[in-house]
């Protein structure tokens, strides 16, 4: 584990303070992690996530409709 000396303005010690009570955790470094692990599920390409796969996988083998015009069919026009 890597320890660091960071300086944060007043509103990031706030929101840390919130992150920190809400999830229970046990000090700021914690709500940091937390902070940083959901940006990086967040930002992370879904492409490349399993469950992204596994759901397209699910998703082709569904049974199709052919639709030649989709505004008539759905009544948008």
């Amino acid at each position: 584990m890597v320890q660091a000396l960071v300086e944060i303005n007043e509103n990031t010690n706030r929101v840390l303070n919130i992150v920190k009570a809400k999830f229970d955790l046990k000090d700021k470094g914690k709500a940091i992690e937390f902070v940083v692990n959901e940006f990086i599920e967040y930002e992370d390409e879904p492409e490349l996530r399993s469950e992204f796969i596994q759901k397209m996988h699910k998703i082709t083998k569904q049974k199709s409709i052919r639709v030649s015009d989709f505004a008539k069919r759905y009544k948008l026009s």
